[in-house]
């Protein structure tokens, strides 16, 4: 693991070193041409290498346009960096940089580097929310990869929906690809305490609303919260899906939790830049990768990381995109099975992502869990087992042992019931203890506007026992499934020392979020989910140990209220949002479209 502390030098892969057959091409890789030249096995070969062939002839003239010379790219693996780096993008507004070193690997290991921009997918900025726009990086990264003259590809991201849109455009395409995460920012400072983005905005903009925090005070803080580039330092949605990136096998060892500024990462960088150009003659493609096992582990993996809920829904969808179903009962099923080990917030109590990085990074979590692997499957890198060989743990606090975790069973716990018939889940593990088995009077918000208006209205008669209720918040009802679903304690509740409330909607929470929150809740309410009959007053259980999500309301009532039920308008009329309303799949089954979700092979493009 490059840049992690170690008892010795465990380097990445490096390129191949074999005797070339032609300039810049090794021996034959199985899959090669009969006539023994690699080159002609590989992609590029259709669009630069075919003699006699206008469109060739047409391609080569376009690179010298472009500035280069045949020798430096025929013959050669085209390697294809897709960047979603851009200037309102603070998770990646280093990976302009990252780009450079990761086409400087490439050029070392005797590759031919082309940079695309692809969507930015910004999760401070993009409204109503960038889970609106996973699929359509998605299905831009798939095309791209399969329309243009590429070889291998180097993947960029790391904000939340970043990771798993670019995986699943990889899958779909099925070209030699590994995933560059843009790692974690610098933890956060503020008058001798230490913040993690996301986390403690939360925290502290509860303590304003509560009266215990100035204005000057607040302003302070929000100089302090993010010092860097990278993705928030906590546990959260970015973490957790790199860290699932690097589980399934798509990274190389430890590249998911070096921080963001730390030099190591460049050195990740340029390092999977080589590795991408070997992937390109040995043709290991995500199809070989993308496994029942794989995601088997990296389900393990988040659920002992105690990561974020978030990651069920991208795990389902990603799955999904490599033919394999992944449902909320595999969640359900390997949450029982693994303890929570990593004590990093928000669902431990104490460290952030750079702390678990020093203390051994994923391979050292990983080493902890072998029994629970598959230790054999393929990755970018060799096998897991190879990949975490060696690995230590240097902060057993930091990354718990066995007998001693931060939770007995992994972070999220998937809920049934009459409210969710189609699964919700909540991150107990965030929650205050004595709210995973309570039952409390319903206040029922229609939409998230409403809600933000009318929170603190003392008619509503909220109190620390009430159950908040937001629906019109899902797939197509936000639209998008926005972050929403941790909905603020009322003032006056804050003031008293309330800082946890049973809360329960069909939207998402981000992962640097806290609370007793049910999330997901499918079938949706904007499509006549059960969620959409729920009344203010009405009774509602919510059971975590026995997994349960019930609303306490006879049948028949809920047969009378569903008949008057009528459906609210579309969203969206035209554009893109039509298309999303028309595609999009429920959160049990990832919210992926169902063209793009649905088995069936695509044409490669003819070059010639």
């Amino acid at each position: 693991m490059e840049g992690a502390p170690a008892p010795c030098d465990r380097t990445l892969p490096r390129a191949r070193t074999a005797s070339p057959t032609r300039a810049g091409a090794p021996p034959s890789p199985p899959h090669a041409d009969p006539t023994g030249d690699a080159t002609q096995a590989l992609r590029s070969h259709q669009w630069f290498g075919v003699e006699g062939q206008l469109r060739t002839w047409s391609h080569n003239a376009r690179m010298r346009q472009l500035g280069y010379e045949a020798e430096e790219y025929r013959g050669r693996p085209v390697i294809a960096v897709l960047n979603t780096w851009s200037d309102i993008n603070p998770c990646h507004v280093h990976l302009r940089e990252r780009a450079e070193a990761v086409k400087r690997g490439v050029w070392q290991a005797g590759g031919f580097p082309l940079e695309f921009p692809v969507s930015t997918l910004s999760e401070t900025y993009q409204k109503p929310t960038p889970m609106l726009y996973r699929n359509l990086l998605a299905m831009e990264t798939e095309e791209l990869l399969r329309s243009y003259p590429v070889d291998a590809a180097v993947l960029l991201g790391g904000c939340d929906k970043s990771t798993p849109a670019l995986l699943m455009g990889a899958a779909s395409a099925d070209v030699p690809s590994l995933f560059v995460p843009a790692g974690p920012m610098l933890p956060g400072h503020w008058r001798g305490e230490t913040l993690g983005s996301g986390t403690d905005m939360w925290k502290y903009w509860d303590e304003h609303r509560a009266g215990n925090l100035t204005d000057c005070e607040l302003r302070e803080l929000q100089g302090g919260l993010a010092r860097s580039p990278g993705h928030c330092m906590t546990m959260g949605t970015a973490s957790t899906m790199t860290a699932a990136a690097e589980a399934l096998g798509m990274t190389l060892p430890g590249a998911s939790s070096i921080p963001a500024v730390d030099s190591a990462h460049e050195r990740m960088a340029a390092a999977s830049g080589r590795r991408a150009v070997e992937l390109a003659w040995t043709g290991l493609a995500p199809s070989r990768i993308l496994t029942r096992e794989a995601f088997e582990d990296a389900v393990t993996t988040i659920l002992g990381l105690g990561g974020s809920t978030n990651a069920v829904i991208h795990l389902i969808a990603m799955a999904g995109r490599a033919g394999i179903k992944l449902t909320l009962d595999d969640f359900d099923r390997i949450a029982r099975t693994v303890p929570v080990l990593a004590n990093v917030r928000p669902g431990g109590q104490t460290y952030l992502m750079e702390d678990f990085y020093f203390a051994g990074g994923l391979p050292a979590f990983l080493s902890r869990i072998t029994d629970l692997l598959h230790l054999d499957r393929p990755t970018v890198g060799g096998t897991l087992g190879e990949q975490i060989e060696g690995a230590q743990v240097h902060n057993d606090d930091v990354i718990r042992p066995r007998d001693n975790p931060v939770a007995n069973e992994g972070g999220v716990a998937v809920l049934r019931g009459n409210l969710c018939p189609d699964g919700a889940v909540i991150k107990h593990i965030a929650a205050e203890p004595h709210l995973l088995k309570h039952t409390g009077p319903a206040v029922v918000f229609d939409d998230y506007k409403t809600m933000q208006r009318t929170i603190n209205d003392p008619s509503l008669g909220i109190t620390a026992d009430s159950v908040l209720v937001l629906r019109n918040a899902g797939p197509k009802g936000g639209p998008g499934m926005p972050e929403y679903g941790m909905l603020p304690i009322p003032d006056h509740l804050l003031k008293q020392g309330v800082r946890d409330m049973v809360r329960i909607s069909d939207a998402r929470m981000s992962g640097t979020s806290y609370g007793a929150c049910a999330l997901h809740v499918a079938p949706e309410s904007y499509i006549g989910g059960p969620l959409a009959l729920v009344r203010t007053g009405d009774s509602i259980t919510l059971d975590v140990e026995a997994r349960t999500l019930q609303l306490n309301v006879d049948d028949e009532e809920l047969e009378r209220r569903r008949a008057e039920w009528t459906p609210p308008p579309a969203r969206y009329e035209r554009g893109y949002g039509a298309l999303y309303n028309e595609q999009i799949t429920q959160a049990d089954t990832g919210c992926d479209f169902e063209f793009l979700a649905r088995p069936g092979k695509v044409q490669d493009p003819y070059a010639g």
